[in-house]
């Protein structure tokens, strides 16, 4: 069976893999999925950073205001300063993809 289309597994792929590899329903494969990315989502509003042994870092980074052009019309415009999440890939994610 085959997971990936066009070089990208998309949010339904990855729970059909999830589900086989697990031995759980869709449903439940769904269920922790949609777990897993609400507790990041709810960590990074806190300001808190989740660490995954082996995978990486999903961390909050600040982006600090700053003037930039309107590539249309070259009006400077303000950007205003905003918190933007990052993901830093752990050394075995790293090392699996220089494989």
């Amino acid at each position: 069976m085959a997971f990936f289309t066009e070089n990208h597994m998309n949010k339904t792929e990855l729970i059909a893999k999830l589900a086989l590899d697990t031995d759980l329903s869709k449903v439940q494969a769904q269920a922790a999925l949609e777990s897993v990315i609400q507790t990041i989502t709810e960590q990074l509003q806190q300001g808190e950073a989740v660490n995954i042994l082996g995978f990486g870092s999903f961390v909050v980074t600040e982006r600090a205001a700053r003037t930039a052009r309107n590539p249309r019309t070259g009006e400077a415009i303000e950007v205003a300063a905003a918190k933007a999440p990052r993901f830093k890939p752990g050394k075995a994610l790293k090392d699996a993809l220089a494989a």
